[in-house]
């Protein structure tokens, strides 16, 4: 068969939502730019898909990133890219809205143009295309993706599309050109329009200054947030796919944001403040989804969802709901140091999978630095109530490549990995062992500095550092005394390396992109598909190095490529925050102790109790 999974393309899922095309003004297309399988375990999506969909003037439908086999019939017979619910090419519509989830599928947005026959530079399109909209949380920093987006939104979603759909009907209407649309979409809160805002550049190639197009164009572009998540669009009919997909659940997003202050997480910080969803209205969703999808498990989503302040009421409440239908409750994003027997043995059967928590650091020092808030004590208090409950498969992820890493923190992700095999067996007697022992499986990742964070100031290893460093954690692993009992793998490094430049990246990127796209790079988040050799020359040809974007040292007053976003938290506490990861101070979390983020001014969530 010449295309592997053709139920990917055809339409026609449960729930998917058909309008008569004559009845509606504006047609939406939302992308995930990937494969089917993940896009469609994509909640924002869905979400806003469910919203677009309830408005009666607005038809929304979705296309994916075509799978290779796909890609080349559809070059070869010059078959436009469609729309999965009415199978009509992409160019045809109004809207075409990416969502930008992670840096590596910078090279999929373009496929996804190329394929639609949308012209891949913004100034090159007419109102005969689409306006290119792009949002999520990459859109922190949008600027490697300037040439390529009309517009982007900066925030939640659920907030300012209404007013952008009115102000394009009342633009087609007027006759305004689509340069005038996109004067005026600019002046809408959270929305950021490249075309409006020229970016100057120092002798060195850091940021000069921002300078509008336009006097009335705002310099700074605020994020938009959702106040209340009890009073927003969520979806109660979400599409079935036909096939297996990457997530075959209901999700439940019970909460948004995180009281953690973790220093390398982009997520904890973006998403501020926490603001949490009541239980009535969890509960009334739940039953709506499980009733209108036939789904078998229900995911409780969040940053981390143990921080869920009625998370005891909610899971009573839900399996009540729940046992008649034999419907399975997952809770993922669990600290160790909140593991609770009773918890995990209420939502699902003891030793049905294995456990995975995240330390990041081996060392109590490297911990300190990143604000992690874990002890070794606490580690180990969740791994003995974990071994007692019948687990005897435990996952441990790290990262490699942390601000002031040295040898000692990196085999303490080794003592640490054989410390939890070590209790496996101080906890279990011998007769007690069903398999007679325990398996540790511990993962790094090497870390990426992300904008936003305290440590977006912070150099970034090489492709070589972080192989020595992945090299050196095996040599450490191999010594411990349990180490038959540790299976250690490894993130590649290339890969890690050019998500860290577009993660930190300015305009000029967007000719690298071009280049490396010209020379077949696609999926490049696959490692089937990934060449680094591609992308080595497609720097090369463009006179761009790696350094200036990963390993180069920061000063303190630098101006970032994203400091014309504010996303609420002020870069004068990041810029604390880095100043105390170097001393190794930490700081408490929301719940114990507001850091004066910033974030107060949106006077809502745990900002306000």
């Amino acid at each position: 068969m010449a295309v592997e999974k053709p139920e990917r393309y055809i339409g026609h899922e449960f729930n998917s939502v058909v309008k008569d095309k004559d009845s509606v003004d504006v047609r939406f297309v939302m992308c995930f730019p990937d494969v089917y399988e993940i896009g469609m375990s994509h909640l924002g999506i869905a979400i806003l898909y469910d919203m677009f969909n309830s408005f009666a003037d607005t038809w929304c439908e979705r296309v994916y990133s075509p799978w290779p086999d796909l890609d080349k019939i559809m070059r070869e017979k010059k078959i436009p890219l469609f729309a999965l619910e009415s199978q009509e090419p992409i160019k045809n519509f109004d809207f075409l809205g990416i969502t930008i989830q992670y840096e590596m599928v910078y090279t999929n947005i373009l496929q996804i143009l190329d394929l639609s026959e949308i012209p891949l530079l913004s100034w090159e399109r007419t109102w005969d295309d689409p306006i290119v909209i792009g949002g999520g949380p990459c859109t922190s920093n949008p600027e490697p993706l300037a040439d390529f987006f009309d517009i982007f939104y900066i925030g939640e979603g659920e907030t300012q599309y209404r007013v952008l759909l009115d102000m394009y009907k009342e633009s087609r209407k007027n006759g305004d050109s689509r340069e005038e649309f996109l004067h005026k979409a600019s002046k809408i809160p959270g929305l950021y329009v490249p075309s409006m805002l020229d970016v100057e550049y120092k002798e060195d190639g850091t940021v000069s200054r921002f300078v509008p197009k336009y006097d009335d164009v705002p310099v700074k572009v605020y994020k938009e947030l959702v106040k209340d998540l009890d009073d927003t669009y969520y979806p109660e009919k979400p599409v079935v796919p036909f096939i297996k997909v990457t997530q075959e659940r209901v999700v439940l997003e019970i909460m948004r944001g995180c009281i953690r202050g973790c220093r390398f997480c982009q997520a904890g910080q973006i998403y501020r403040p926490v603001r949490e969803r009541s239980v009535e209205y969890l509960l009334d969703k739940a039953v709506k989804l499980l009733d209108n999808t036939g789904q078998e498990e229900i995911t409780l989503s969040s940053l981390s969802s143990s921080d869920y302040s009625h998370l005891d009421e909610l899971l009573s409440k839900l399996i009540e709901k729940c046992n008649n239908k034999k419907v399975n409750i997952a809770l993922p994003s669990l600290r160790i140091d909140q593991f609770s027997l009773d918890v995990m043995n209420k939502i699902q059967d003891v030793k049905k999978s294995s456990l995975t928590f995240a330390p990041e650091a081996g060392s109590q020092r490297m911990r300190d630095i990143i604000n992690k808030g874990l002890t070794e004590e606490d580690i180990v208090n969740g791994a003995t109530l974990a071994f007692k409950g019948g687990w005897t498969r435990v996952k441990l992820y790290f990262m490699l490549g942390l601000p002031f890493e040295t040898d000692e923190d990196i085999k303490g992700i080794a003592d640490l990995s054989n410390l939890v095999c070590a209790t496996f067996y101080d906890t279990v007697p011998k007769e007690q062992r069903v398999n007679g022992h325990v398996q540790v499986v511990t993962s790094t990742s090497f870390f990426v500095p992300k904008p936003f964070t305290p440590f977006q100031w912070a150099q970034m290893d090489d492709a070589k550092t972080f192989i020595d460093k992945a090299e050196k954690t095996k040599h450490f692993i191999i010594g411990e005394l349990n180490q038959k009992h540790i299976k250690y793998n490894w993130h590649e490094a290339d890969v890690s390396v050019l998500e860290g430049v577009f993660a930190r990246g300015d305009r000029k990127l967007s000719k690298v992109l071009l280049n490396a796209y010209s020379k077949g790079c696609i999926f490049d988040a696959w490692t089937e598909f990934y060449d680094n050799d591609k992308w080595l020359k497609a720097f090369e040809e463009e006179g761009v190095e790696f350094s200036f974007y990963t390993t180069r040292k920061r000063e303190d007053d630098e101006i970032f490529p994203w400091d014309f976003i504010e996303c609420g938290v002020t870069k004068e506490h990041f810029l604390r925050e880095w100043h105390k990861a170097q001393k190794g101070e930490v700081t408490l979390n929301c719940k114990d102790r507001c850091a004066g983020c910033g974030m107060a001014k949106f006077e809502c969530g745990i900002c306000v109790r």
